[in-house]
């Protein structure tokens, strides 16, 4: 008897060793200046209803730069994509002028299929964060250079003019030896079958969402979903809802709402996707907050709501961290910004 259970033992043993964890899908979205307050407004004005209530877990991230209290998005995005502090303005370098790898190219290393979606320019200093390394974000044609070379399988963004009307003549979307198919439209991107795709949506920086802003984000999301999924590998998706913080810089609450509304039905199309194909980790957060807002006023019933803001740039609040999924729990308490990209690559390291 005590030999049988010994096999049994042994057999179960064997089976386990034998057996390698799937690698988890990772779906971040920032949404660029949205903190507390953005999200509360957004809420309100949405029947007292958002996506973000259907987390499992909750948690505060830091954003202070390498020697700024007040953050903005390229160190911030540095720090969440790269796991550095680095200083305002730097993108994909730590303080010591270091070039360091972003969490996106540390999943592609792994096999991962990988992906960028922004409502900005694709070589906007959030996006950026996660395949350039320049000292400073305005160099957008060095981005945009950097990005035809990059990890990145799939990307959808505006600012094609950063790719076509260069100041080095060049037009990167005719070079022959780009790996990138760039489609035309977003039906374009759907159908094609190329291994890397690029759907450049305006020649400059997208309009408001208020103003007819197409394709849609969560379009945009469902559609690389699509093709992530069907690819039969693990895959990483940044996507960005970028323009949250314009209407904080803007000091318009009409313009927050209208952004948050689209991110937040973004949210529920990842939501979505996690619950039917499951091992996927959808983390939310945001880079900083934008234009210190406070809700003062409002009618729930009538989803009206009002407030005030305190400057046209960013603050140094804490802003929150949703987590749904594989390792979901990992992103609960209160933390530095770096420790998102830390919690993000062990959740898809190997044991």
């Amino acid at each position: 008897m005590k030999n049988y259970i010994l096999l049994l033992s042994l057999i179960s043993f064997s089976l386990s060793f034998g057996q390698t964890e799937t690698p988890h899908n990772i779906i971040f979205l920032i949404g660029d200046g949205m903190g507390l307050t953005q999200i509360t407004t957004g809420m309100y004005a949405n029947n007292n209803n958002t996506e973000l209530e259907k987390f499992e877990y909750v948690g505060l991230s830091k954003t202070q730069a390498a020697r700024y209290l007040v953050t903005d998005s390229a160190a911030s995005g540095t720090a969440m994509a790269c796991g550095e502090k680095t200083y305002n303005g730097v993108i994909g370098m730590n303080s010591k002028n270091e070039k360091i790898p972003s969490i996106l190219d540390h999943c592609a290393n792994l096999g991962y299929k990988t992906a960028l979606l922004a409502t900005s320019s694709i070589v906007h200093a959030t996006p950026a964060s996660f395949y350039a390394h320049v000292d400073t974000r305005k160099k957008y044609e060095e981005i945009a250079f950097q990005l035809m070379s990059s990890n990145v399988d799939y990307f959808i963004g505006g600012g094609k003019k950063h790719f076509t009307r260069r100041d080095d003549g060049k037009n990167l979307l005719k070079n022959p030896d780009s790996p990138y198919k760039i489609a035309e439209s977003l039906d374009e991107y759907i159908s094609s079958t190329a291994d890397k795709i690029g759907l450049l949506t305006y020649y400059e920086e997208p309009p408001k969402k208020s103003m007819g802003r197409e394709p849609a984000l969560p379009d945009m999301l469902s559609a690389t979903l699509d093709k992530l999924h069907q690819s039969g590998k693990p895959f990483f998706i940044m996507t960005e809802g970028s323009q949250i913080d314009w209407g904080g810089h803007a000091n318009e609450v009409p313009y927050v709402v209208s952004e948050f509304l689209e991110f937040n039905q973004t949210i529920g199309v990842a939501l979505e996707f996690a619950k039917k194909h499951g091992n996927t980790l959808v983390v939310v957060t945001a880079d900083h907050e934008t234009g210190g807002l406070a809700l003062t006023k409002g009618n729930i019933k009538r989803n009206q709501v009002s407030g005030g803001f305190n400057t046209k740039g960013h603050s140094a609040t804490m802003v929150p961290v949703f987590s749904y999924g594989p390792a979901a729990e990992q992103f609960a308490g209160i933390y530095e910004n770096t420790a998102i990209f830390t919690k993000l690559k062990t959740a898809v390291s190997k044991e």
